[in-house]
């Protein structure tokens, strides 16, 4: 999982391990520790309709209604947005680049512009 902040933006890119753990768990988290804090970031999947996000205790959590993840997993669609007060939220399936990176991308999904691209 990945997660991208911006402005008022953040955007979460998911694997095909990390939605599976989803569908599976509920819940997925990674940290990053600057060695005297940790952040936390989450996704929780709920019965919600809609993305919502909170910050609490250096943790951002996206929440995530059971429905979208399970489109990602069952369907070509590529993600969701929407809006949690003034925040805009992003969630995705994490592509294979096009172009060479050094990266692990072996569970990253497989990119459909590859094949127009060949």
């Amino acid at each position: 999982m990945k997660i991208r902040i911006k402005n008022n933006s953040v955007r979460y890119r998911l694997t095909q391990s990390d939605v599976a753990a989803l569908i599976e768990k509920g819940y997925l988290e990674d940290s990053v520790d600057f060695g005297t804090q940790k952040f936390v970031y989450a996704i929780d999947i709920n019965a919600g309709e809609q993305l919502a996000a909170s910050y609490t205790n250096n943790t951002v959590t996206l929440l995530m209604p059971q429905f979208m993840i399970e489109e990602l997993a069952n369907t070509d669609k590529v993600g969701f947005s929407g809006e949690s007060g003034e925040v805009h939220l992003l969630v995705e399936k994490d592509f294979t680049c096009l172009d060479n990176v050094a990266e692990d991308q072996s569970d990253n999904y497989p990119n459909p512009l590859a094949e127009k691209t060949l």
